[in-house]
């Protein structure tokens, strides 16, 4: 008989008496045979002291599967499906889209991502999974602002006492059968994620990073729903969510959406400004800077991480890589901050003047300028906490009707009655412009308006191109 056992952060396995002895391959052939996987067959490891064998919590599935095809009898020591101890009840209806994503992620076993844009309510699909399988739950999100965020949602949609739902993280360390954590916890403290059955990530795309991969790789469970709009990462570590999470199992795009009437209507609309002779001259000077470098030294940039290894890196310790990086930076900053843009802005906010209006800009400086042109309130990293819930409060209940932003609003955060985006400045990842615009697609009567403010005969024009394609 095999014990499967949890010790420290790793999965381990008690071999039957008598076989301490036996070689670590000879080991492996007797327990598993050919039936589990190689990468699984390499992070198997004997204990130095012990004798017996440790590896990865997320492994315990095909240890499990290998075992039983291998006709050896085992016993797993800890509680792998760790029941509520309460019947949660759905309050809210599920629309078919919904239904349909819920359905095929139990169809791959209870483990997948599901991609929906932002606004056609991805909280559902995962309180619809709770409510499935019924098991101790860990929802995994990126920040602070969503811990609240998420336990007043699920309270509401599973018909629990906010209080019944614990939170970990900015200071909060409540382990309740529900819990919401952020990212940065769940890598900080490994050990809690034995407790759960199920594990929920919001905006999966985060999980593959160095950091918090390690979430997935200290939980033993199988259950697990990752929910993204944007799974998508420029580096291609998205490829990974499979082994982390699981398949694809659903994917619906905004236009399906919107043609459902499950979201908002939408415009999109790209206002041209153009730069002063004085900044046109000073900003090809920077170009032709940074574009001579790359031609002496035979460098070309295709993608982010060309940009990040080709130059950032040998700027560190390349004179002529950081003349070439502070010319682009330079350059950039003309493109994106061009002063015709303010005027822009104060004609779009007389033309909204009664309608909720989120701006959103790529340099928190551009975010400060604008909030003290206009007298708008503003959100920024550098925002204290409790500022910024005030501010999202009074937002959302239209006490202001104008909100100015960098990235920090760029994931998660609900803003139901906002019906026009701006877009002053920002990057070239499609990822970024599909949340922005999610934040103005959420059902509401009237069509939402995305605006793009892109200066014309400069890289931004090819920056706004490559987030839309």
């Amino acid at each position: 008989m095999v014990i499967i056992d949890l010790r420290g952060r790793d999965l381990v396995l008690l071999p039957p008496a008598g076989w301490e002895a036996i070689s670590l391959d000879e080991l492996r052939r007797r327990l598993f045979g050919s039936h589990l996987p190689e990468r699984v067959a390499a992070q198997l490891a004997r204990d130095r002291r012990h004798g017996f064998l440790r590896t990865l919590p997320i492994h315990l599935t095909a240890v499990k599967r290998a075992l039983s095809l291998q006709g050896i009898p085992f016993q797993v020591a800890f509680e792998e499906r760790p029941a509520l101890p309460f019947l949660p009840a759905l309050t809210v209806e599920a629309r078919p889209y919904q239904q349909e994503a819920l359905e095929r992620w139990l169809a791959a076993e209870g483990a997948g991502v599901v991609v929906l844009p932002t606004g056609a309510g991805k909280t559902l699909v995962a309180a619809l999974a709770i409510d499935a399988l019924r098991l101790w739950t860990l929802v995994v999100v990126p920040t602070i602002d969503l811990l609240q965020q998420w336990r007043l949602a699920l309270a509401s949609m599973l018909q629990l006492a906010p209080q019944a739902i614990g939170l970990f993280g900015g200071g909060d360390k409540d382990l309740q059968p529900i819990t919401i954590i952020t990212y940065d916890s769940a890598a900080l403290y490994p050990l809690e994620l034995r407790r759960f059955g199920l594990l929920i990530f919001d905006e999966c795309h985060h999980l593959p990073a160095p950091t918090y991969r390690q979430i997935a790789l200290s939980a033993f469970t199988p259950f697990r729903l990752g929910l993204s709009a944007t799974p998508e990462r420029s580096d291609m570590a998205h490829l990974e969510l499979e082994a982390l999470i699981g398949p694809e199992v659903y994917r619906r795009s905004p236009e399906e959406l919107t043609a459902g009437r499950y979201l908002a209507h939408y415009q999109e609309i790209r206002i041209e400004v153009t730069l002063p002779p004085e900044d046109q001259q000073r900003y090809a000077e920077q170009r032709a800077i940074y574009r001579a470098f790359l031609r002496r030294r035979r460098i070309a940039i295709r993608s982010p991480e060309d940009f990040q290894q080709k130059l950032i890196f040998l700027s560190a310790r390349d004179k002529e890589a950081r003349a070439a990086m502070r010319a682009w930076r330079e350059a950039r900053h003309i493109a994106l901050n061009a002063a015709a843009k303010y005027e822009q802005i104060e004609h779009l906010l007389k033309r909204h003047a009664c309608d909720q209006v989120i701006l959103f800009s790529e340099y928190n400086q551009v975010v400060d300028e604008i909030s003290r042109r206009f007298c708008l309130p503003s959100i920024t990293y550098k925002t204290p906490a409790e500022e910024r819930q005030l501010i999202l409060e009074r937002f959302r209940s239209r006490q202001y009707t104008k909100l100015v932003t960098g990235r920090v609003l760029n994931e998660g955060v609900d803003l139901p009655d906002c019906r026009i985006a701006i877009i002053v400045s920002g990057n070239s990842t499609r990822r970024e412009y599909i949340q922005r615009l999610g934040r103005v697609l959420r059902p509401k009567e009237g069509q939402a308006l995305l605006y793009e403010l892109v200066t014309s005969g400069t890289t931004e024009e090819e920056i706004a191109r490559r987030r839309r394609s």
